[in-house]
């Protein structure tokens, strides 16, 4: 199977091979070495998968909407030509999953069936689509989508389909269903849970040179989790275990035509030496053409000639700056994708209450002090702006870094009722200290100021510290924070602007626009007239203050570059005490069901869509979820990474933006 997909970046190029559970090792044989001369006669592009029965990749499945159906039989029935519209049909098809389907052909007896799948009866002019009693509705749709499907491409639209809900509501049927099967003697089986590995497996991810030493194929562990890109040589081959679950062989470029053509076989040998099933998954890549899966097992993946968000380029210079790229809030209902790229969900210019957590109950901010968040805090900020003429509401509950663990839980807990309070309508975002999103930086219009400990209660218990140093950072009113730092001349950086109680120290790296937008802060924090100050020519009283000179950052500094990833969505489920995840490939609005509970992974974001009808308990277990995706997650996640827990039909700007023409009025 071959496929091309256009992607920012050109088109990327995959090609499957799929072997069936009864084919012989001749034809298994076979196929590679065909994958390997369309590799060749395609110059390495594509990325090679090898997919088993029953087994398929999340991206194999992805091709086929309506699912996969399984038929018995080997080479003879393989290339029959099968008639449309043939009615001279007798077969049971047992179907599964709900975002991935699958139906396998099985016995034609009441012994196949289950309580928990779906089950169709093919008898060619009729179609009996029986659900099991345990069946969510999503797993009895998938199974309609598949009956519609083999209605209309194998017969023509000219079959009758007939559903079986509950036995008792449809005598008619069942009666059918018995003149073939017969009757049915005992009870149903419960059903068997699929095989699937767990995020904590998956996470298991190790890296292994492989070469061949004295005509003998050596393969040695070179790395474990967390990996690095610079582990890959392009001179060499190497292979990376994901947990068993699936294998991946990467050839560098510059590696000979030997080893890269072995690929698949050293793939299959390791395999085997691991003890591992014959159905694990095997993908093999080049040296840049890697897919997006592959990149995101690494803590950070740079692309050659990588652009930075919006016109910002990756450049080194003596003190690397980042070149602040101003663009147009007017654009962000127009333009959905811009919103979603910037972070944004408005222009910032709704309404803000701020709330402090005291004696674990939401206490009222003096809104004079909006912008002023202490580490020894928890805080409530509830933003409200119009949209379509309605109020839509995004509530941030911002953790200090020093604050206790029952003043978080109560934070978390306020946050559930102030929600109610507004209709459960809120998209609730967790925010950690020194991990604030674009947004809430832009609410507060360039006055967020963040200290390290200390409380804005009114009876402290500590004194505030003498002196005290701020980093200010940003351009306008839409970026900047100060974050105070310790007071001491090594946490000082030549790109940026100091505040240190009477004084403003100016980086020589830092902009015009940085200054003033110092200025502006400094206000906020002091009261008392401040000295500019550019470096190289501070006052003695300046170094005394913070213990005297010190070396800090101001040689070379290289921009760290902003990588982009690809956005992956997952259906996730720990109902069964291992947290397992599916992702959904390709992804479209009409993948987020009703009783699901999905994640959205931007990489700097993740998002939590909780449906109408999802569960309570998944509703309840959706953060947990998310901070153990982050946990487990193979390139090692910052775990302060935002949270966003967004409800169905409340979908904001910068979520709706990473789909596909999005339909704000399906729900």
């Amino acid at each position: 199977l071959f496929q091309t997909k256009r992607t920012s970046r050109g088109s990327a190029v995959d090609l499957h091979y799929w072997i069936g559970k009864d084919s012989s090792q001749d034809e298994q044989g076979a196929a590679a070495l065909y994958v390997t001369q369309l590799d060749n006669a395609l110059r390495g592009n594509p990325v090679q998968h090898r997919e088993v029965q029953g087994h398929e990749s999340e991206t194999f499945q992805s091709y086929f909407r309506n699912g996969i159906i399984y038929k018995k039989g080997g080479v003879a029935s393989g290339f029959k030509h099968v008639e449309t519209n043939m009615y001279n049909i007798k077969r049971l098809l047992h179907v599964k999953g709900k975002k991935h389907v699958s139906a396998t052909e099985v016995a034609l007896s009441w012994d196949s069936f289950n309580k928990g799948d779906v089950f169709l009866l093919d008898l060619g002019k009729v179609l009996i689509q029986w659900n099991g009693p345990n069946c969510s509705i999503a797993e009895k749709s998938r199974g309609l989508a598949l009956a519609r499907s083999i209605r209309d491409s194998e017969r023509g639209g000219r079959a009758q389909i007939g559903i079986i809900d509950n036995e008792k509501d449809s005598p008619d049927l069942m009666q059918i269903m018995k003149m073939v099967l017969g009757e049915r003697r005992g009870e149903l089986r419960d059903a068997i849970p699929d095989a699937k590995a767990d995020e904590l497996q998956k996470a298991n991810v190790r890296l292994y040179h492989v070469y061949e030493k004295d005509n003998d194929l050596v393969v040695q562990e070179i790395a474990t989790r967390p990996l690095t890109q610079d582990l890959l040589q392009h001179e060499d081959c190497y292979i990376l275990d994901q947990g068993g679950f699936k294998i991946y062989v990467w050839r560098g470029k510059a590696s000979s035509l030997e080893e890269k053509k072995a690929a698949f076989t050293r793939a299959v040998g390791f395999i085997q030496a691991k003890g591992y099933p014959s159905s694990t998954n095997i993908e093999v890549i080049n040296d840049g053409a890697e897919s997006a899966m592959f990149k995101q097992l690494f803590q950070r993946w740079s692309e050659k000639d990588e652009t930075q968000g919006l016109g910002k380029v990756y450049t080194t210079g003596k003190i690397a700056k980042v070149e602040q790229v101003k663009f147009d809030t007017t654009q962000l209902h127009a333009r959905p994708e811009l919103a979603a790229e910037q972070r944004m969900v408005d222009d910032a210019s709704g309404e803000i209450e701020v709330w402090r957590i005291e004696d674990l109950q939401m206490q009222p901010v003096n809104p004079k002090t909006y912008g002023q968040f202490y580490g020894g805090d928890c805080y409530l900020v509830l933003y409200t702006y119009l949209r379509s003429g309605r109020p839509h509401y995004v509530l941030y509950m911002w953790q200090g870094r020093h604050a206790s663990v029952d003043e978080i839980t109560a934070c978390a807990l306020n946050a559930i009722e102030l929600d109610k309070k507004y209709g459960d309508e809120a998209v609730q975002v967790r925010v950690t200290m020194g991990k604030e999103p674009t947004h809430f930086l832009a609410i507060f219009k360039g006055k967020l100021v963040i200290y390290e400990g200390g409380t804005s209660r009114d009876q402290k218990n500590t004194p505030e510290p003498v002196i005290r140093l701020f980093q200010v950072r940003g351009t306008d009113e839409m970026n900047t924070k100060a974050t105070e730092v310790p007071a001491r001349a090594s946490s000082l950086n030549s790109n940026d602007v100091f505040l240190q109680v009477c004084y403003l120290w100016c980086g020589k790296g830092c902009s015009g626009d940085e200054r003033e937008m110092a200025k502006m802060v400094a206000d906020i924090v002091s009261k008392r007239d401040k000295h500019t100050i550019l470096e190289g020519q501070e006052p003695a009283e300046f170094w005394e203050a913070l213990g005297g000179k010190a070396p800090y950052a101001s040689e070379k500094r290289f921009q760290e570059q902003i990588t982009h990833y690809q956005p992956r969505l997952f259906e996730c489920s720990n109902q069964t005490g291992r947290f397992i995840m599916t992702e959904v490939v390709g992804f479209c609005q009409e993948d987020l069901d009703e009783d699901d509970v999905m994640l959205l992974d931007t990489w700097e974001e993740i998002f939590l869509w909780v449906g109408k009808a999802s569960n309570t308990y998944e509703k309840n277990e959706a953060i947990a979820s998310a901070k153990e995706y982050l946990k487990t997650h193979p390139a090692g996640r910052d775990l302060a990474t935002p949270i966003i827990l967004v409800k169905q039909g409340y979908e904001p700007l910068n979520f709706t933006g990473w789909f596909n023409a999005w339909d704000p009025y399906k729900w």
